[in-house]
């Protein structure tokens, strides 16, 4: 589900499906010369029989007749693209809507040309038909592919929506329609468009796993486990199934059957650096880091120079308060690959949890000093001197202030740098900003608790906030932390544990 064009047959189907049509069509306007349809009528005949070259003298003796015709000019423009000359047809279709704008057949034909070239001028062609015909399935489609090729993944779902069953047989088509969805976040109607591309191919256990792996992104676990149910079945089910079964487990809080999937997974597949990732987070989310360390060791017996698993080791060091290792893996991961900011993020946050926020500034700064332009980063050294509630006014707060700015220029999305200005803007009283900021945090990850709570600060300090969306955002963070504390109790029903004695080994290479 990767890849910015639908495959070319996808692309055939529409350019037959609207050439066929503006054939047909017969919205043209009328004429004023007597015998003009006595002209047409051959030529139609010979557009008809593909006999394009009698089309074309036909027509030159027709518009030296009828040089204001836009029928002539289109029928001129198909029959040129018969021939595949398509900037003749292209020319003879423009010169046609100069004189009739709104004349269908020459807007289809135009469109169709911009269309089978990948032109994005073919959009606001294929609007201007839609406008015409509001619920025309093929324009729809059209429009679609058009939109999806150009990364507008918004509007281009909308245009696969409207095209109803046009694409039920074309599994490419659906494919960039699910890869919208998910670029939208919309995980749930993904899966249930790939759901049409598995009925289409019930045995593409690709396919089947893409399903389910949707599925688990929906929160669907269920649905998930069952759509890999035949593969899970067979005598010997593949690592990549058992990677995302594992996953739809943990999400049911099966964590038994997760963990042992998993297992089950490493075996066949012992150098899948995801698989060991997957681990050391179940290990995270139920306070067993010990045990996610141990996991990530054996990996790194046969992974040695995979940046990711040094970084997962640290991050279950930091937990565990041994912070001096945390440093060494996160230094290890850095060395491995440089552009891994996230490692040298997790370095100040280690520090930080130890409460030396000079020292944690310290390390962050360093890495600036190597890359000033990171927006992780900067982001970061923003949050930790909010963390050391410096004066509004010095220098120190300041650099916060411009660091936040700075990260947000650069990544417009990392909300959590909206938060951090919005704390910012709070403590120097910068209230209308700061509301603003706390906003947008909030639009981001709406359940960021911080941010939350400080837009009610904002609101309470300013007397800006209405009664109505105070107790909302009362309520909302309530809620939140009652969240917080059921994930945090569930996180510690279930916790690994090894035995004392025979402790596998790890898988051998």
């Amino acid at each position: 589900m990767t890849g910015t064009h639908l495959i070319r047959k996808t692309s055939i189907l529409l350019a037959a499906l609207l050439f066929l049509r503006c054939v047909s069509s017969q919205n043209v306007p009328q004429s004023t010369h007597t015998n003009l349809q006595d002209r047409i009528s051959p030529i139609t005949t010979a557009l008809q029989n593909k006999e394009f070259d009698k089309a074309l003298d036909l027509l030159h003796t027709a518009l030296e007749a009828s040089p204001g015709n836009a029928q002539l000019w289109t029928m001129q423009g198909k029959a040129y693209a018969g021939e595949k000359r398509s900037k003749e047809a292209l020319a003879s279709y423009q010169h046609a809507l100069k004189l009739s704008p709104d004349y269908l057949p020459a807007l289809q034909g135009a469109a169709q040309i911009e269309y089978d070239a990948a032109n994005p001028a073919a959009i606001p062609l294929i609007e201007h038909v839609l406008r015409l015909q509001p619920d025309d399935a093929i324009s729809h489609g059209m429009l679609a592919e058009l939109q999806y090729q150009q990364g507008n993944y918004a509007a281009a779902a909308e245009h696969f929506e409207k095209a109803g069953s046009l694409f039920d047989s074309q599994p490419d088509a659906l494919h960039a329609y699910a890869v919208c969805l998910v670029k939208l976040k919309q995980f749930d109607r993904a899966a249930l468009v790939f759901q049409r591309t598995l009925a289409l191919d019930p045995e593409n256990q690709q396919e089947r796993r893409l399903l389910a792996a949707l599925q688990v992104m929906a929160h669907q676990s269920t649905e998930a486990l069952s759509t890999l149910a035949p593969l899970m079945q067979a005598s010997s089910p593949d690592a990549a199934t058992l990677e995302i079964a594992s996953t739809a487990y943990e999400e049911a809080k099966d964590t038994s059957r997760a963990v042992s999937t998993l297992q089950q997974a490493i075996l066949l597949d012992p150098h899948n650096v995801n698989l060991y990732l997957d681990f050391a987070n179940i290990s995270y989310a139920h306070g067993s880091f010990q045990v996610g360390i141990d996991v990530i060791n054996d990996g790194m017996g046969l992974l040695p120079k995979a940046a990711p698993l040094y970084f997962a080791r640290g991050v279950l060091y930091v937990q565990l308060a041994q912070y001096d290792k945390a440093e060494a893996d996160f230094e290890k991961a850095y060395e491995l690959d440089p552009n891994q900011s996230l490692s040298a993020a997790a370095q100040g946050l280690a520090a930080a949890q130890e409460n030396d926020f000079d020292g944690a500034l310290s390390k962050v700064q360093a890495s600036l000093g190597k890359r000033p332009n990171d927006p992780l980063m900067l982001y970061l050294q923003a949050d930790i001197i909010a963390e050391k509630h410096v004066d509004p006014g010095t220098p120190e707060f300041q650099l916060a202030v411009r660091s936040a700015r700075r990260a947000l220029a650069m990544q417009p999305t990392l909300g959590a740098a909206n938060g951090v200005l919005g704390k910012l803007y709070l403590q120097s009283g910068n209230y209308q900003q700061a509301a603003v900021e706390c906003r947008k945090a909030i639009a981001s990850n709406p359940k960021d608790q911080s941010a939350v709570y400080h837009l009610i600060q904002v609101l309470r300090q300013s007397g800006k906030g209405s009664k109505e969306e105070m107790a909302e955002l009362v309520q909302k963070l309530a809620e939140l932390r009652k969240k917080s504390r059921e994930q945090e109790a569930s996180a510690n029903k279930y916790k690994l544990y090894e035995p004392a004695q025979n402790k596998p080994s790890a898988p051998q290479q």
